[in-house]
């Protein structure tokens, strides 16, 4: 019971703490709106055109690759913490995964999926 306790009250001390910081600012803070204050903002640049228009695919290609392999090295933070108790098997698995990584990286860089300059190829009947 001491267990839960004590995560009941972390989760009452984080929301009470967002729900004060929430009051406070809507009591404290300034209340002076502009045109300007009330423009979308969004990564330090004006918002230009239709937010609806086309994205070329390597965008999310790219994305889809750094996503991948962003999680696929957090898996090597607890295999570090681990290596002691590990021994050379979960070297030797590691080295294996490292390997396939990498082919995967190779992989990607020679189809082109790395290079913003290449151009998309086009397919008959698509514009």
């Amino acid at each position: 019971m001491q267990g839960w306790l004590s995560i009941l009250l972390m989760i009452a001390l984080g929301a009470g703490f967002a729900l004060v910081s929430v009051l406070l600012s809507s009591v404290l803070g300034p209340r002076q709106p502009t045109a300007e204050k009330l423009a979308p903002y969004e990564c330090g640049m004006p918002p230009v055109g239709d937010a609806r228009e086309r994205q070329s695919v390597k965008f999310y290609l790219i994305a889809m690759i750094f996503l991948l392999f962003d999680i696929e090295v957090a898996f090597l933070y607890p295999w570090a913490m681990a290596l002691r108790d590990l021994g050379w098997s979960g070297f030797v698995q590691v080295l294996l995964f490292m390997t396939l990584l990498f082919f995967g990286y190779l992989y990607v860089w020679r189809k082109g999926a790395l290079d913003w300059d290449a151009p998309e190829p086009r397919r008959a009947g698509w514009r």
